[in-house]
C-alpha cells in the first residue's frame, strides 16, 4: 500500500511538471503572437546598442582648419611653453644644426601663452600645407616669404602684427628674438580680423584609433623603452617610456623637456621618426629637405617600435605612413611627435 502511494505521488508530481511546461510554452506562444507595438521595451533592454569608442586627441567630426605655430628650439629659448595642447609636433633641422619645431593645434585649443615663436623656414610650409593649417610665425627667411606668397598660404606674421596678436615678454632673461609669444585667443582674433578661411575638407593626417595599438605581434617589431634621435652635435632628442602611463617622456641633450609655465615634462603617446637628406639651399645659408619621395622610418607607441614606409608625392600632399605590407598605420589616441632628422644623424632604440 505504501509503495502504491509512493508511486501515485510520483505520477502526480510528474503531471504537475508536465503541466507547468505546457503552461510556460503556451505563455511564450502568446508573447510571440503579440503585435510589434506591444513588446518594444523588452527588446530594447536586451539589445541596447553599444556606444562606439571616440578618439579624444582630435575631433574627427570637425571641419575646422588646424593652426600650425613655429616654435623656437634654440637652447637660449628654453623652456618652451604651450606644447602640451598640440596634437602633432614636427621637428626639423635648420641652419647651424639647430632645430625648430612646428606645433599643430585644433582651432578651438586653449593656451594662455605659446612660444617662443620663431621665424619661418620654407621646409615647414610643406607640413603646414599637408594639414591645410593656418600658419603662425614671427618673420622668416627669403625662401619662406617667397613660398608663402607663391603658394598662397594663409598665415599670421608677428613681424607684421606684433603688438596686436603677439606679445614680447621682457621679463625673461633672454635675447629679444627668444621672447616672442602669442596665445590661443590672440591667434583666433588675428584669424578673424584677417578673414582667413577657417574650414577644411582635408581631413586629418593620421589614422587615429580609440583602440589600443599593439605592435608587439607585428613582423619586425621590437621593444622601445628608450629612444634617442640625433640631428647634429647641437641637438639630440630623447624619450623614455613610462609603462604605467603608457607615454614617452621627452628630453633634449640629456635635459628634461619642460613647460615654462607648468614646469611639467612634455610627454607623447606616439613617435614617428625617419631620415631624409638635408642639402644646402641658396648657398650655405639655409637647409633644404629632400622629403618628396619615399623611404623607411619607424613608428613607436606603447613600448614597441616597428619599421614603416613614408611617402610624400608633393609639397602640398599628405605624407602617408604605412606598415611594410602597405596598409596605413593605426595611430594611438594621443599626441604625436614627428622627428624628421638628417641622413647623417642617427636613431637608437632600446
Amino acid at each position: 500500500m505504501m509503495e502504491k502511494i509512493k508511486v501515485k505521488k510520483k505520477y502526480t508530481f510528474g503531471a504537475i511538471v508536465v503541466g507547468l511546461i505546457l503552461a510556460i510554452a503556451l505563455g511564450l506562444g502568446v508573447l510571440f503572437l503579440l503585435k510589434d507595438e506591444e513588446k518594444p521595451s523588452v527588446e530594447i533592454k536586451d539589445k541596447e546598442p553599444q556606444k562606439e569608442k571616440s578618439v579624444k586627441i582630435v575631433d574627427l567630426t570637425s571641419n575646422k582648419r588646424p593652426i600650425a605655430v613655429m616654435i623656437n628650439t634654440h637652447n637660449a629659448a628654453l623652456p618652451q611653453v604651450g606644447l602640451n595642447s598640440a596634437f602633432i609636433v614636427y621637428e626639423l633641422m635648420v641652419e647651424g644644426g639647430i632645430t625648430r619645431m612646428m606645433a599643430l593645434y585644433e582651432q578651438d585649443f586653449n593656451e594662455t601663452k605659446i612660444g617662443s615663436i620663431r621665424s619661418s623656414r620654407h621646409n615647414y610650409l610643406d607640413y603646414a600645407m599637408e594639414n591645410d593649417a593656418i600658419y603662425v610665425h614671427w618673420g622668416g627667411s627669403v625662401p619662406a616669404y617667397n613660398d608663402l606668397d607663391k603658394l598662397n598660404i594663409d598665415h599670421l606674421d608677428g613681424m607684421v602684427y606684433g603688438g596686436k596678436y603677439f606679445t614680447t615678454d621682457k621679463t625673461l632673461n633672454r635675447s629679444l628674438e627668444h621672447t616672442r609669444f602669442s596665445s590661443s585667443d590672440m591667434i583666433r582674433e588675428g584669424i578673424e580680423k584677417l578673414k582667413l578661411r577657417t574650414t577644411t575638407d582635408n581631413g586629418y593626417l593620421l589614422n587615429y584609433t580609440a583602440d589600443i595599438v599593439d605592435l608587439s605581434s607585428k613582423e619586425g617589431s621590437s621593444v622601445a623603452n628608450n629612444v634617442a634621435i640625433k640631428y647634429s652635435s647641437y641637438r639630440t632628442a630623447e624619450y623614455e617610456y613610462n609603462s604605467e602611463e603608457q607615454v614617452y617622456y621627452r628630453s633634449m641633450n640629456g635635459k628634461k623637456h619642460t613647460d615654462l609655465l607648468t614646469g611639467e615634462q612634455y610627454h607623447f603617446k606616439n613617435i614617428i621618426a625617419y631620415a631624409v637628406q638635408y642639402d644646402s639651399y641658396q648657398g650655405e645659408k639655409w637647409r633644404d629637405l629632400k622629403n618628396i619621395g619615399t623611404g623607411e622610418g619607424v613608428y613607436i607607441t606603447n613600448g614597441y617600435s616597428i619599421p614603416i614606409i613614408w611617402t610624400k608625392e608633393s609639397r602640398e600632399s599628405k605624407t602617408k605612413y604605412t606598415y611594410l605590407d602597405g596598409t596605413e598605420i593605426d595611430v594611438s589616441d594621443g599626441n604625436t611627435f614627428i622627428q624628421i632628422y638628417p641622413t647623417d644623424g642617427s636613431i637608437t632604440i632600446e
